[in-house]
């Protein structure tokens, strides 16, 4: 099979099969091999590896996965791409093709007693409007993976790696960086696609923290704290504080003192371990309140 970054290989396929590019489906396949070469490099992927791929596409970044993993799980959510990919992928022997959409899936079951046998990543070109859902949902679940390697929207990729004091910073990075080490690979300019993307997309790693870096009282406040900070961004904190939780201006004055935190101050200047400080000092006065 020649390769399919080729956009005469592309072409061909889409005709052969009548296909037309999903907007639905965010469908932009890559034309450039190196480009599919340096993001599994990113993601680490070793011959022991078990490699749950998100968005099989055509084939184009599963061939090469195969070449690297011991295994390739690979979950497609356009039914008439599945007819494709049996023949692009007829080689690859370690591949395994889903039909199915991310964010309606077991994934334990899907990867089945292959889960624990070998280590687990993740990887996957994201469609631009499931990004946030797919990669929180990883994160938030107790799937045990060994790192996560997608490319993403320039912008949101940018978000999720934000900090403090930065126009990129908001509750995503937080969240993300509550979770696990993120990290930018690489960028990725919008010519190597078909079709061309109105934006720029970049390669975005995580790795799964064991346990969270910050500790908490209680984890739903603490990202209720979070959310009401940057839901009004030009408010100073105690505006946005005021605005957005149930808590007395007094209490979360009394409570951003004994933190040491100047009320005037914008949320987007806080770390994630200013605001733990926020919300347990907050789940302090809580519990004070019920005795």
């Amino acid at each position: 099979m020649e390769k399919l970054t080729s956009p005469r290989v592309i072409d061909t396929i889409l005709r052969k099969y009548d296909l037309h590019f999903n907007k639905r489906f965010g469908q932009n396949f890559l034309t450039d091999e190196n480009i599919v070469r340096k993001i599994v490099e990113a993601a680490e992927v070793g011959e022991e590896d078990l490699i749950f791929e998100i968005g099989s596409g055509i084939g184009t970044m599963t061939q090469v996965l195969s070449e690297c993993a011991k295994k390739v799980v690979s979950i497609e959510i356009d039914r008439k791409l599945i007819p494709v990919l049996k023949e692009t992928l007829a080689d690859c022997t370690n591949v395994e093709i889903i039909q199915g959409d991310i964010l309606k899936t077991n994934i334990r079951e899907i990867l089945g007693d292959d889960l624990g046998k070998m280590p687990l990543k993740i990887v996957a070109n994201l469609p631009y409007y499931v990004t946030t859902p797919i990669i929180m949902g990883f994160l938030e679940s107790d799937l045990c993976f060994e790192r996560m390697t997608f490319m993403i929207q320039k912008e949101v990729g940018e978000r999720l790696c934000g900090k403090p004091g930065t126009k990129a910073y908001g509750s995503l990075s937080i969240a993300a960086q509550f979770y696990s080490d993120v990290t930018i690979d690489f960028n990725v300019p919008s010519h190597v696609f078909m079709p061309k993307p109105k934006v720029d997309s970049i390669v975005v790693s995580f790795k799964k923290l064991t346990e969270p870096r910050i500790h908490l009282e209680s984890q739903k406040l603490f990202f209720k704290v979070v959310k009401a900070s940057f839901l009004n961004r030009r408010k100073t904190l105690i505006n946005g504080l005021t605005m957005n939780t149930d808590f007395e201006k007094e209490t979360i004055l009394k409570v951003l003192e004994e933190c040491g935190i100047a009320p005037g101050i914008r949320g987007e200047m806080l770390t994630g371990s200013e605001f733990a400080k926020i919300a347990n000092g907050l789940y302090a006065f809580e519990a004070s309140m019920d005795v």
